[in-house]
């Protein structure tokens, strides 16, 4: 998979699988939880964003650990595919954490009263973690020499990977408004099993999902980088060449 030219080909073949188990998952998880999960004891129906809440704010934390362990292998083992896959996963870490933010929000306003509380650790940490993935978007983009943006926005993420486990445990280690953990609970999730098995099969589907993104942006970032080598102008041009 380390060969631009065999994850290429790899990648191809697995997208669609990635994209329509990943759809199918994510409508039967909508409709399940959206329509058949019975109504919260305290909240009501308005727990029902957790659907689109819950896996945001998961990916958003899976993709940036998977850039930051990207940006390890790029940096000791110089593994040029890593770097192809930190710029395919960037964007789209931004985008799920500005959703886990926004549904976050919309959630807060009939629960705590007030849209944001900058006083709760884990909001105010994934923020951070939104500038994190803007920041490395933004040094990329004013660095025109490719082996320096690599090299310093792979160091970039790798210090702001200290971020993840303050989110992870933030409502353990600091008083805090959000919810505690549910899911991954001492003795078992702490939730109906009509709730979660369509939050399961969100969190799966979403995930497969942002595979598939993942693997079609990797895929054109690896084309770009590697558009001088034969096997990318055969791809590209076919017969022509």
């Amino acid at each position: 998979m380390s060969s631009p030219r065999y994850f290429y080909s790899i990648a191809t073949s697995l997208i669609p699988w990635f994209l329509v188990s990943g759809l199918i998952l994510m409508v039967a998880g909508l409709i399940n939880g959206l329509f058949y999960a019975p109504p919260d004891y305290q909240q009501g129906d308005a727990f029902r964003i957790i659907y689109v809440h819950v896996p945001s704010a998961y990916i958003s934390m899976m993709a940036y650990s998977l850039m930051a362990f990207a940006a390890f292998v790029a940096l000791i083992w110089r593994i040029k595919i890593a770097h192809a896959v930190i710029v395919g996963a960037a964007p789209l870490g931004a985008w799920f954490t500005f959703l886990a933010l926004l549904t976050g929000s919309i959630w807060g306003r009939p629960m705590w009263g007030t849209w944001w509380e900058w006083g709760d650790p884990r909001l105010t940490s994934e923020l951070l973690m939104l500038f994190l993935y803007l920041g490395y978007m933004a040094l990329r983009a004013s660095l025109p020499n490719l082996a320096q943006a690599d090299k310093l926005s792979a160091i970039l993420i790798l210090i702001g990977a200290i971020n993840i486990p303050i989110i992870h445990f933030s409502v353990e280690w600091w008083t805090s408004l959000h919810q505690g953990p549910t899911l991954l609970k001492a003795g078992g999730p702490a939730i109906d099993s009509l709730m979660l098995y369509p939050l399961l099969a969100m969190i799966i589907g979403t995930t497969l999902y942002f595979g598939s993104l993942l693997l079609v942006r990797t895929k054109a970032e690896v084309l770009n980088r590697e558009k001088n080598s034969r096997w990318a102008k055969k791809m590209l041009l076919g017969d022509q060449l």
